[in-house]
């Protein structure tokens, strides 16, 4: 691609940003004695190569400690002292916000705040596109006068915007022909009958039901007047329904974690199911033909949150906000790429992005040469095309954010009840 159609591409990603703020040069930390930070968080970025780099990069050592959504939202929301940063999505936003578990970000400390892009700022990379129901990152970000969040913009926030993207289902194209972007893939398949004992969602509550509920309605059995908010009365007709699915060996399993959801799939124990990014990547540098799906009836977005302990200070609160930055400052955001993730600052992640990734990963452009994955696997073949397109294609097109409704522990309830039935 030449320069003038990379760079017009790099405008996109950078709208709403000042120009100044499109100024990408790499930044070095200055090292400090040690000290041992601690992060608590998912696989998705708790990744062994990213430890190492920040470190290098930092001067800091870095304690990782990975698990899934579940366990580690209970631990963050009530052991503070146990962390330092929380690395999850903003759907755990609420939960850790209500119980104390996390202190304000002070965003002057934030180096690249200014080229943070407008999906986290107002809701929208494109005049055009759908906030979605649930909890949109926006109205979650900035800290209010009366310790509340809402969306008015103010000096503290409650989470450092980074990683983002948005999730569907996978299938195996073997078994499953491949459907087209937006038109005949549908959330309804996780529910179709021919499927049966094949399927398998993710473990957590403020996720899979929403891949359930939005296949529900996409299959005509349910109506919700607002996906991301279902009231006690819907739960109570979803839940049955689901639960009568479950008890007739319609679902094969609930998983928890990336790599758990890459066995069920490889192993053949499941041919569609809940997937993330980095599921279907994985899959596709082993060679099994892994589709991520792009419904028609849009979405389930995600936000990924860094958040500082409650009982987080001194030194090392200063070492949290240095990773916080590191995160922001170019390389992490093209390695997180090369696993399906975009960053919020993507401009300055695009000099360590070679032309082709650029455009596969956020142009949505066929690949002009075989693309390689974090782990160093071929993960895209040339020719071809990421589904769902373009970063602004994907993110104007969300159904619904992970979200904690209103009915979160009556939903709780109900989802245990499902998966033990």
């Amino acid at each position: 691609m030449d320069n003038r159609r990379r760079t017009l591409i790099k405008n996109i990603a950078c709208a709403g940003i000042s120009a100044t703020a499109c100024i990408k040069a790499p930044y070095v930390f200055a090292r400090q004695r040690p000290v041992t930070l601690r992060v608590l968080g998912t696989h998705v970025t708790l990744q062994e190569s990213l430890r190492q780099r920040a470190m290098h990069d930092l001067g800091i050592d870095l304690q990782f400690s990975p698990g899934g959504s579940a366990a580690v939202l209970q631990q963050a929301s009530m052991r503070p002292q146990s962390f330092d940063l929380y690395e999850q999505w903003s759907n755990s936003i609420q939960v850790l916000w209500r119980s104390g578990a996390i202190q304000p970000i002070d965003k002057k400390r934030i180096r690249y705040w200014d080229e943070i892009n407008n999906l986290t700022k107002t809701g929208k990379l494109t005049t055009d596109a759908r906030v979605g129901f649930g909890d949109a990152p926006f109205k979650l970000l900035h800290v209010q006068k009366k310790r509340t969040l809402g969306p008015d913009h103010t000096g503290q926030i409650s989470f450092l915007p980074y990683v983002h993207n948005v999730d569907s289902f996978g299938y195996n194209t073997d078994v499953i022909p491949a459907g087209e972007d937006y038109l005949t893939e549908s959330w309804g398949w996780l529910l179709d009958e021919q499927y049966r004992g094949k399927v398998a969602i993710v473990n957590a509550p403020t996720i899979g039901l929403f891949d359930l509920a939005l296949a529900l309605q996409a299959k005509g059995l349910h109506t919700f007047d607002d996906v991301g908010s279902l009231r006690k009365d819907e739960l109570d007709a979803m839940f049955n329904t689901l639960i009568a699915l479950k008890q007739a060996g319609h679902f094969n399993g609930f998983w928890t974690s990336v790599p758990e959801s890459v066995d069920y799939m490889r192993s053949g124990r499941t041919i569609i199911q809940s997937m993330f990014s980095p599921g279907i990547t994985q899959l596709n540098g082993e060679g099994i033909p892994a589709r991520f799906a792009a419904p028609k009836e849009g979405y389930r977005g995600w936000h990924g949150v860094m958040c500082l302990s409650s009982a987080t200070e001194g030194r090392h609160r200063d070492a949290a906000y240095e990773y916080m930055n590191w995160w922001l400052s170019g390389w992490p955001g093209a390695f997180i790429a090369r696993q399906g993730y975009y960053i919020s600052n993507p401009a300055r992640s695009a000099d360590y992005l070679s032309d082709a990734e650029w455009d596969y990963w956020y142009g949505g452009e066929p690949a002009q040469t075989d693309l390689k994955g974090t782990d160093g696997q071929i993960v895209v073949k040339r020719g071809q095309r990421r589904t769902g397109g373009s970063y602004q294609k994907r993110f104007s097109n969300v159904a619904v954010w992970n979200s904690v409704m209103p009915t979160y522990e009556y939903s709780l309830q109900k989802w245990y009840e499902f998966i033990s039935s």
